[in-house]
């Protein structure tokens, strides 16, 4: 199923990261692996086209703090649903960006401020690579999208741009697609989202009307700066990828094998 046929106006970059080129000349399957936002805000029209999916498993990659203020996801069928938070409430930078989105006194975090949103985020994506439930998360979730009773897979975090933009990474990693494919991907998160966006910063200086617009935003786009924050982090701790999904992540030689034979064709 081409992707023009189930844009889901609920949760607009949503996409199948089917027919990206892969190892050996291969593509990643259609229709096996769908990175989308939170489902709470799907429409009525959008469930049908979610029916036409049908994931068999849909990874939630939120805190039950964030599940609990946001609207149910709302699912077709009876997809099997694994929540693995990928979250640290005790790390500063977390407890900063929640501030920021939910309205809170921001007195407490003049040096995070002083040093600006797009470091912050930066921070945020050094912290997918070595945070604990981070690598137990992203690892989880590619043992599942493995395991051929799980596909399709679909999975998803708050905005499906950052958690959800990592883990895309590593699984078209681990399937052998190109950096500079896997970066295009990652990046096209702005463009379906743009208006969208106008309308979340709008309201959110609104609500504020102490919050700089220029604050804001880097925490609703994706940039390359934050990805590159997360490859640095890999390169530094690990030495490479490979050896990242090996021993950040706990995916063995076999795992990479089952997910190469279930989702390249």
């Amino acid at each position: 199923m081409a992707a023009r046929d189930w844009e889901l106006v609920g949760a607009p970059n949503a996409r199948d990261l089917g027919g990206l080129p892969a190892a050996d000349g291969r593509r990643v399957r259609p229709g096996r692996l769908i990175r989308t936002a939170a489902l709470g805000r799907l429409t009525d029209d959008d469930l049908p086209v979610l029916g036409k999916l049908a994931p068999a498993c849909v990874v939630d990659l939120r805190h039950g703090t964030e599940q609990v203020v946001a609207p149910p996801d709302r699912l077709v069928g009876e997809p099997r649903v694994v929540h693995l938070p990928v979250y640290d409430a005790a790390h500063p930078v977390f407890t900063y960006v929640s501030a920021v989105l939910l309205g809170h006194d921001l007195d407490a975090y003049d040096e995070l401020a002083r040093e600006g949103m797009p470091a912050a985020m930066a921070a945020i994506y050094r912290w997918f690579v070595t945070g604990e439930s981070a690598r137990a998360g992203f690892g989880a979730a590619v043992r599942l999208a493995a395991d051929g009773a799980n596909l399709p897979l679909l999975f998803h975090c708050s905005a499906g741009k950052d958690r959800t933009g990592w883990l895309s990474v590593v699984l078209l990693t681990a399937l052998g697609v190109d950096e500079a494919v896997i970066r295009a991907d990652y990046l096209r998160h702005n463009e379906l989202t743009e208006s969208l966006r106008e309308v979340l910063l709008a309201a959110m200086t609104r609500h504020r009307s102490d919050l700089d617009p220029a604050v804001a935003r880097p925490l609703l786009e994706v940039r390359p700066q934050y990805l590159d924050a997360a490859y640095d982090e890999v390169r530094r701790v690990h030495g490479s990828f490979g050896a990242y999904l090996r021993d950040g992540l706990g995916v063995d030689d076999a795992t990479v094998a089952a997910l190469r034979a279930n989702l390249l064709e």
